[in-house]
């Protein structure tokens, strides 16, 4: 800006500076004229005074070097020049200065010489006796005289020029000065030319709706941020060259990455064949949906293409962890075929002996044995319903109990006593010790939970082994832990016991009447009842499974 003030104010005082120049030239050679005709017109009327005295004698003093003096007859003759021989100059009566002063008794004339350039005034005067007295001077052309004296004007325009640069460029630095100290972030506070200030209001607004606006953008982001970064699913935004340009912490824990740089190809996240292809067909401008196994995890992908003036701009990525539901769906599958066997069994077995007493191929003795395996499939069948209809319960938290107080100690004791008679056949011990607390919890879904836990604890005990009910209360915690001195568990099955229809050996679990739900149903009675559950156990070495609570988490 300063080079451009500068520019313009050097160029606008260069042609001020030339043509004030030129023009006073000008003046002042117009006005040198006027002063020789001035010259040549006193010069002529002194000279008349002494021809009309003395005669053409009283011109005999001046010389050639002297202004040129030519005297003429009234007949146009030329009587005296002291510059030329009179005797040869051509008769004077038509020159324009000669004929003015015959008829006016004075003329005047100026004429031009192309070639050399020169400005020749002539004035002339009739003297009393009717003769003429003319007087000439020479002055250079204005164009010649210009000519002459072209150095000293181009010096004097050169200095002129450079003054001119000089207070320009102060000029300039001084005009430009209180712009470049101009506040911009405050426009309001600046003190500067009257002109600016509409700029400077008109600044104040726009930065002050700017503000408004880079306010309301970050609000904005971070809301996104706050809800992105809080998602559990995966956002992952990509360019149309697959290039990442936005992603939160959900995809890359879900892609098994630790980080993204922006512009990443996103196909670097993960090389699966279902990912490069649900990619590809999204920034072709299709939509995908794959699921893809990453490290344990079961996502499902879903691929939107993002398209801008009809032109697919890139794509949003979504990723949704459906590892839970993919368990549940194949635990649903698992359990209805596991129901399917196991209620298949029993009623094959009763249709078989209900075939044979309906055909009348059986004895009475035997008809009776037969009732007797049909009652207990029955019974083996409604225990299973039971369970199944208690799991799905739990499973659906729709029970119909109560929360109430109870006496942890008299509750275990109560179920050890019912269980005294099997513990007795199987020559299985059952004794209880500890603290005698009072839970906050629901009577029925306890009680199915440890009536469970020592049901196992006999059925899968050695003859002369004992199970053993421990309570204690310490601090804000209370356990109640069932211990046996049976088989035990191996450690590679212990992860899945608590699993529906699951049987370490399947064999001795049909020949003790189980339905395989004990441990699952204590293991959703625990999480109903806010309890924790651990189990300790090894081959030949005996099971302790414990329920554990947190008094606060039993608030009434």
């Amino acid at each position: 800006m300063t080079s451009r003030i500068f520019r313009s104010i050097f160029l606008a005082a260069a042609i001020v500076l030339t043509a004030g120049l030129a023009f006073t030239m000008g003046i002042l050679y117009q006005f040198f004229g006027r002063q020789l005709e001035k010259e040549l017109e006193n010069q002529a009327k002194y000279l008349a005074l002494s021809v009309e005295k003395l005669g053409a004698g009283g011109l005999g003093g001046l010389s050639g070097e002297d202004e040129r003096v030519t005297l003429v007859a009234t007949d146009g003759r030329v009587l005296y020049d002291n510059q030329a021989d009179p005797d040869s100059m051509e008769n004077h009566l038509e020159r324009e200065e000669i004929k003015g002063a015959l008829s006016d008794g004075w003329g005047r004339a100026v004429r031009y010489s192309e070639t050399l350039g020169e400005r020749t005034v002539y004035y002339a005067l009739r003297l009393e006796n009717g003769q003429v007295l003319r007087v000439c001077s020479t002055q250079y052309a204005f164009i010649a005289l210009v000519g002459g004296m072209i150095q000293p004007v181009m010096l004097l325009l050169a200095g002129m020029f450079v003054l001119s640069a000089v207070f320009a460029s102060r000029a300039s630095k001084r005009i430009v000065e209180p712009l470049n100290r101009l506040d911009l972030e405050r426009p309001a506070r600046n003190q500067t030319y009257d002109e600016l200030a509409p700029l400077l209001s008109k600044i104040s607004r726009q930065q002050r709706t700017i503000q408004s606006q880079l306010a309301e953008a970050k609000r904005q982001q971070q809301e996104f941020s706050l809800i992105t970064e809080n998602m559990s699913e995966g956002l992952l935004v990509i360019d149309k060259q697959a290039g990442l340009l936005s992603c939160n912490a959900s995809a890359l824990r879900l892609l098994g990455a630790g980080e993204a740089s922006a512009n990443q190809c996103v196909l670097t996240l993960n090389g699966s064949a279902a990912f490069q292809t649900a990619v590809e067909k999204a920034l072709a401008g299709g939509r995908q949906t794959a699921d893809i196994r990453l490290d344990g995890l079961c996502c499902r992908l879903t691929a939107n293409p993002v398209c801008r003036n009809g032109e697919t701009a890139g794509a949003v990525l979504l990723l949704v962890d459906v590892t839970e539901k993919v368990r549940l769906e194949e635990l649903r599958r698992e359990f209805t075929a596991n129901v399917s066997h196991e209620m298949k069994t029993p009623l094959t077995s009763i249709s078989g002996f209900a075939e044979l007493m309906r055909e009348g191929r059986t004895n009475p003795d035997q008809a009776q044995s037969f009732a007797g395996y049909i009652y207990d499939e029955a019974r083996r069948m409604t225990a299973l319903v039971e369970d199944i209809i208690k799991i799905s319960q739990l499973d659906e938290g729709c029970l119909p109990y109560e929360w109430e107080r109870v006496a942890l100690y008299d509750l275990a004791a109560g179920i050890l006593e019912r269980l005294q008679k099997e513990a007795a056949r199987a020559s299985v011990t059952l004794e209880i010790q500890g603290d005698r607390p009072t839970l906050y919890t629901v009577r029925s879904i306890l009680e199915e939970a440890v009536y469970n836990l020592c049901d196992n604890g006999i059925k899968y005990n050695t003859p002369g082994g004992r199970v053993t009910v421990r309570i204690k209360e310490e601090g804000e915690e209370v356990s109640l832990s069932v211990t046996d001195t049976g088989i035990g568990i191996p450690a590679a099955h212990q992860s899945r016991v608590f699993e529906r229809f699951y049987r370490v050996d399947k064999s001795r679990s049909r020949e003790l009447g189980g339905t395989g739900l004990g441990l699952s149903i204590v293991k959703h009675g625990a999480a109903y009842l806010k309890a924790g559950l651990d189990l300790k156990s090894g081959p030949d070495e005996g099971s302790v499974f414990t329920l554990r609570w947190n008094k606060k988490d039993l608030q009434a």
